[in-house]
């Protein structure tokens, strides 16, 4: 494993944890609307941390598309009983699965995921482009 894809791994989980904290900072400072829809976008900030922590050379499209997509399925799974059901017994499954359908919470994962698309595909272009005017090395 190159020592660039350690140093992204790294920046994507101390990110997960910043947003983690950031949700968990904004629900116990506030309750409501904002309480809600943070917490929406924030989760799917995270789990774009762990899409790329999983698959560094991911496209950010890619990343973005399976992020929402991830987020879309555990919404509407939770139209089902099962994931109520866990989130009665473990706190840690609340957190991973909710515990009811929002349908607004389906809107809220791309405004959460969006600025982290284009946040990623103007670094990886930004590095590419340093990457193609390096001056060769002659031998």
């Amino acid at each position: 494993m190159s020592l660039a894809v350690r140093w992204i791994r790294l920046l994507m989980v101390v990110s997960a944890a910043g947003f983690a904290g950031t949700a968990f900072a904004i629900r116990a400072m506030m309750d409501g609307p904002i309480e809600q829809y943070s917490g929406a976008a924030l989760s799917a900030a995270i789990v774009y941390t762990i899409v790329i922590c999983i698959r560094p050379p991911i496209s950010p499209l890619s990343a973005g598309s399976a992020t929402i997509a991830y987020c879309w399925f555990i919404e509407f799974a939770q139209l089902t009983p099962l994931p109520a059901a866990l989130s009665q017994r473990s706190w840690f499954a609340r957190q991973l699965l909710g515990a009811q359908f929002d349908l607004i919470d389906v809107a809220w994962y791309p405004v959460g995921v969006i600025p982290l698309i284009a946040a990623h595909w103007l670094l990886r272009a930004r590095t590419r482009s340093r990457t193609d005017s390096a001056p060769a090395l002659s031998s």
